[in-house]
This record gives structure tokens, sequence and C-alpha cells, in this order.
């Protein structure tokens, strides 16, 4: 009994490490519209917020595993890819089959208890993900909307599911902050891949991910400018229909922590450092105080 419960713990540790638990923070977007709206305080409404994070969570995770055993073949030529659990052969493709099987229909099961309409966007999730696994990501634009539209999904799904009435620029916000987090990721491969090749030689940037061929740096960074523009004009409108109903200004004076957020990540975009938004999150500290002082401006928008 002993010798089997040593083998199996390695194998679950090796399935935790191949659903990309340091992506899991991403899952934290569900929990924006629920507390701008306030609704946090209430028992009912923060079951139903949690329940819709662990929806996603089991979501992602198996949309990870999906991905890395379609790819297994090209993750294990990647630098880096290698590494992960289904290309280095300690998770191998049936396996993750398997466990991509049983993590996606339960994330529609937690989903169902909670709402038919947060079923409904986990299920588009799920699908507009899987379609990307299954080659969309080879096709530019798609791909970037589809990774974008993970983001937004999560934004929407917190709003669906404690039934909070999402507001026109919130939803424009986070649609094209989501696009902005995608682009910026296209942008730091690309720059990489421009630093490891010489003259016209691509093949580099085929090696990392084949759609980049399909990209100019000049095109990302229009893209990016773009969504960053759009997402700062349409909090700041977010911001101020906010502070009409409060009886303060915090909601107002969190642009400004924001704003200088967003710059500073622009840093580390434009400097072909922003491969992972959640790895330069957690890396980076200024950042993260930024984040906290916004985030503690907009609680104070609604909480005081």
């Amino acid at each position: 009994m002993m010798s089997r419960l040593r083998v199996s713990r390695p194998s679950a540790r090796v399935l935790v490490r191949a659903c990309r638990p340091r992506q899991w923070v991403k899952n934290v977007l569900v929990l924006a519209a629920p507390v701008a709206a306030g609704v946090v305080t209430q028992p009912r409404a923060l079951v139903q917020m949690l329940l819709a994070v662990i929806a996603f969570t089991v979501a992602s995770s198996g949309i990870y595993l999906v991905n890395d055993a379609v790819d297994v073949e090209a993750d294990r030529a990647h630098a880096t890819k290698r590494l992960r659990p289904v290309a280095s052969g300690e998770l191998s493709v049936r396996e993750a089959w398997v466990a991509a099987l049983v993590l996606l229909p339960a994330a529609l099961v937690i989903s169902a208890l909670v709402a038919w309409q947060l079923l409904v966007v986990v299920a588009i999730y799920e699908a507009v993900q899987i379609w990307y696994c299954l080659g969309m990501k080879n096709e530019p634009v798609i791909e970037l909307t589809s990774v974008a539209s993970g983001f937004l999904l999560r934004a929407i799904a917190g709003g669906v599911a404690t039934h909070v009435q999402l507001s026109q620029w919130f939803l424009i916000a986070a649609g094209f902050g989501s696009l902005f987090m995608a682009t910026g990721k296209r942008y730091a491969e690309i720059s990489q891949t421009n630093h490891t090749c010489t003259g016209s030689d691509t093949s580099a940037g085929a090696a990392i991910r084949p759609v980049l061929k399909r990209y100019t740096p000049s095109y990302l960074r229009f893209v990016w400018t773009m969504s960053a523009g759009v997402l700062v004009t349409t909090y700041a409108l977010w911001a101020f229909t906010m502070a009409r109903p409060a009886s303060n200004q915090w909601s107002v004076v969190s642009i400004v922590p924001f704003v200088v957020a967003l710059l500073r990540y622009s840093v580390d975009v434009d400097s072909g450092a922003a491969g992972e938004p959640e790895e330069i999150v957690l890396h980076d500290r200024m950042l993260m105080v930024l984040g906290a002082i916004w985030a503690l401006s907009l609680i104070g928008s609604v909480y005081f």
C-alpha cells in the first residue's frame, strides 16, 4: 500500500505542474466586476464568485493539457517548453488527454451549479480555446483575439456569476485591456526572435511560434498602442461613471495608479520582456505595489 502511494504522489504533482498553476493568477480577473459592484460582502455572492474562479481554474487547466498534448512535438524542440511535463515525458500524451476530458466537463458542471449564464461563458471559453489549440493559433489576428477573449471572458464571468450588471465602459476596457496583454506577449516574442535571428532568417521565430512569421513589429506596436489608448480612455470613463452615485472620488483617484501601472508594464512590453503577463506581474515588485494602490483606491470608492 505504501509503495503505491509513493508512486501516485509524484504523478499527482506532475499533473498539477502540467496544469500550469502559475497561470491561475489570471483567474483573479473573475473578481473584478463583483468587487467593483460592492457585492463581495454578501455571502451568496461571495460563494458564487469563488465557484466562478474555481470553474475557470479547472477549465483553463484542461485547456493547458489539451494544448500541451497537441503541441508535444513542437514543444520538445523549444528551449523552455521542452521542460513541460508532457513534452519531457513525465506525463504521457494519453494521460494529458484523459485528465483534460475530466477537467473540461467538470468546469461546466461547476459553472452550471452557479448560473446558466456562467455555464454559457465557460462553454464559450472552452470552445474558443480548443479551437485555438487545434489550429487557429496559426492564423494571425484570429489567434490574437482568441487569446484576448480568455481574459475578457474571465471578467464577464464574475459579473454573470453574481448577477452584476456590466457597464459598457467596463466591457470595452476589459476587451481592449485583454488585447493589450495578448499583443504585448506577441511583441515580446517577436522582439526576442529578432535578437536571435540574423538578416532575414525567421526560422527561430517559427520554432518559437509559427504565427510570428505573419506579423511585423510595427503592426504589433500599432495594435498594442491602439489598445492601450482605448483602455485608458474607457477606464477613465468607467471610473467617472462610478464616481457619480458614490459619495467619494476614489474611483477617479484610481485612474492615476492605473495609468502609471500600465506605463510600467509597457516598459517591459517595449523591451521585449513581457512574454507571460503573470510572470511580469509576479516578478516586478513596483508593478505589484502600483497594482495594490490601484486596487485599494477602487475598493475605497465602493466600500468607504
